[in-house]
């Protein structure tokens, strides 16, 4: 490897803004500001808005789609453009 042309890897703690999860995990990422984490140490803080344990989708939250009445509705609009229109074309 090239010498001074890799990102520095490191320890970092992420917190998600919105719950209160906190990890450590390494990653290059550049910050400014650092905080001191449960086992004494100070890590460079990285905050997400998101995370999984915020994430609707992880968390049980998520708004399903009524898909199948969406479905019904676009039938019902068509089934009047389809009715008599096939096998209509007559060659004399």
């Amino acid at each position: 490897m090239k010498p001074d042309i890799h990102p520095e890897y490191r320890d970092v703690l992420y917190q998600d803004t919105s719950s209160d999860l906190a990890f450590v995990t390494r990653s290059t990422i550049r910050t400014t500001d650092t905080i001191e984490w449960e086992d004494g140490k100070t890590y460079p803080l990285a905050k997400v808005e998101i995370s999984s344990a915020s994430h609707p989708f992880y968390t049980g939250r998520q708004i399903l789609l009524d898909s199948g009445g969406r479905v019904e509705r676009f039938r019902r609009r068509y089934a009047k453009v389809g009715t008599g229109k096939t096998g209509s074309s007559s060659r004399s």
